[in-house]
């Protein structure tokens, strides 16, 4: 998203073990692990590289019920995944810290609620066959840009949000503190 934003940045590996960050975080709302974690990602980085502005972010997908769900681990999960979504709303929130010299000097975290239309057995199979292993990645299974599309009938939020970081707020940080031109 940066780069096609036409921003310049060098991206560095954070070493972040998430599933001991998600355990140590568990009574987070879900709303608040994404920003612990683009924090901790962020703050990270950031003792490594002292002057730069460094982002970390995050994204999660909350059910209806309030389970998080975790990356698929593999295309059998990422089936029950997608047949767990099916005909309900999920809320994605993405996260993103900016950190400088080892401390947070911006935050925002973004909320879409998605809407998946009921899908069936056939779909999940077909669409898993074009998608997978490239959404393994992906914490609600899917690729907005791509055939993900076809999961929705409905996105309230931003496109941004749902690829993974609120861009746009990220882009106007950065040009209030003169990162980016005016």
């Amino acid at each position: 998203m940066l780069t096609a934003a036409g921003v310049a940045f060098d991206a560095t590996f954070a070493g972040v073990d998430e599933d001991a960050a998600k355990a140590a975080l568990v009574t987070l709302s879900p709303r608040d692990l994404a920003d612990a974690l683009a924090e901790l990602k962020a703050t990270k980085v950031s003792t490594r590289m002292p002057g730069h502005f460094v982002l970390g972010s995050d994204s999660l997908v909350a059910l209806e019920d309030g389970t998080i769900l975790d990356k698929p681990v593999d295309r059998d999960d990422a089936a029950a995944h997608l047949r767990r979504m099916s005909g309900t709303h999920h809320d994605l929130w993405s996260a993103a810290v900016i950190a400088e010299n080892g401390r947070p000097v911006w935050r925002h975290v973004e909320r879409a609620r998605m809407h998946v239309r009921p899908l069936s057995d056939a779909f999940i199979e077909t669409y898993l066959d074009a998608e997978w292993p490239a959404i393994a990645g992906c914490v609600g299974c899917y690729r907005i840009e791509g055939p993900g599309a076809q999961l929705f009938t409905k996105i309230d939020g931003s496109q941004f949000t749902v690829l993974g970081m609120p861009l746009l707020n990220v882009l106007d940080f950065l040009r209030t503190r003169g990162a980016l031109p005016a």
